[in-house]
């Protein structure tokens, strides 16, 4: 995709100076992007999704260093050690709409001698509020979950991550081990990349320690079902103001990513984006490469109309909740999403078997690797 006018509105990001200004350069780019929404039934979602994410990982980048500047201006100095923002849940997969809410958290370098550490912290919980806040300015809305960085379970030093790591592992109640696959697509957007990977390191090393966590993964992962019926009929919405519409988000896409995300962390994959995990289970044999084939045909098309879902400017903010009406919908577009929740189905069923079984061998006393 090669759009001059997307290029000079790209090129702008990197030298706005306020706030004002990069939510001003938003809505001309997200105008842009909605002129160049993919349309045909064979044309691929890939490069739009790739350049859209790209357009949003620079906004926010924009964000931070904004906001960095703001600290410095307030007479707060530099960063006193490194650190790196970071992004999770669709920012994190690198699957983000055209309206994307924060999901976000914030790691600093652990102090060393001559720094107090409470200082530290307090100047990376400013950071941290003030990036959301300027992000929230440039109308992204701060998730429900509050996964932000300007809540301080989101926002700490190294040894302060691998101690919440280690006691979400530890104790794996319903809500750690939503923490932990929330955990599980983050990503540096901003700042030092090696701080991120040491912290994904320990991440994937606890994981390696506790193989019982996938079957508490697993039931976390099976909370949103295909919206799909007994004998293969769609399942719309019944009531309210989204009555008639279908569910993508929760009825299609967030069953099959969670399943490509549980398959990738139980196989010691680091990669977040979906497609990116989908891949690597096929090259390290845990997908046949026809499942591999299918599973990246059906979250294309669940891109596509995640894409195709309204986007409304709330208050400022940009908000979509990821329902289509079924109106929309051709008759082929709804033959395939049958097609495609099917595969999401086989998946899920897969993922299941897979978990079950190395259960069975950690409580009989087998590998537990």
């Amino acid at each position: 995709m090669n759009d001059p006018t997307l290029v000079r509105l790209m090129e702008e990001i990197g030298s706005t100076g306020n706030a004002d200004a990069l939510r001003d350069l938003r809505d001309r780019l997200h105008l842009r992007m909605e002129a160049l929404l993919p349309g045909g039934d064979g044309e691929s979602v890939e490069p739009f999704n790739a350049i859209l994410n790209g357009m949003h990982d620079a906004l926010i980048r924009r964000a931070v260093v904004l906001s960095e500047e703001a600290m410095a201006r307030a007479g707060k100095g530099a960063p006193p050690v490194p650190y790196a923002y970071l992004l999770f849940g669709s920012g994190g997969r690198s699957e983000q709409t055209l309206s994307s809410d924060q999901d976000s958290g914030l790691l600093y370098e652990d102090p060393g001698p001559g720094l107090d550490p409470e200082k530290v912290r307090a100047w990376f919980r400013e950071l941290g509020g003030l990036i959301v806040k300027t992000l929230e300015r440039a109308g992204y809305p701060p998730c429900d979950g509050n996964v932000i960085s300007a809540n301080e379970a989101w926002c700490d030093a190294f040894s302060g991550w691998t101690a919440k790591l280690d006691r979400w592992f530890d104790d794996p109640h319903w809500e750690h081990v939503r923490y932990l696959l929330i955990m599980s697509d983050g990503r540096a957007v901003s700042g030092d990349e090696r701080l991120a990977a040491r912290l994904k390191d320990h991440y994937f090393r606890k994981a390696k320690g506790h193989p019982g966590i996938a079957e508490r993964m697993l039931q976390n992962t099976m909370r949103y079902k295909p919206l799909v019926g007994l004998f293969g009929q769609l399942l719309p919405e019944r009531y309210g103001e989204d009555a008639g519409s279908v569910d993508i988000k929760y009825g299609a896409y967030i069953p099959f990513v969670s399943a490509v995300r549980l398959m990738a962390v139980t196989g010691g994959i680091r990669e977040t984006s979906t497609l990116s995990r989908i891949r690597r289970l096929r090259d390290t044999g845990r997908l046949s490469a026809s499942d591999a084939e299918a599973c990246e045909a059906a979250f294309g098309f669940f891109l596509k109309l995640r894409l195709l879902a309204a986007s409304r400017n709330k208050g400022g903010l940009y908000a979509n909740n990821g329902k289509v009406a079924v109106t929309l919908l051709t008759k082929p577009m709804r033959r395939d999403l049958r097609h495609h929740l099917g595969t999401v189905q086989r998946l899920r069923h897969s993922l299941q078997r897979q978990i079950a079984g190395k259960f069975r061998l950690v409580h009989d006393g087998g590998d537990q690797t």
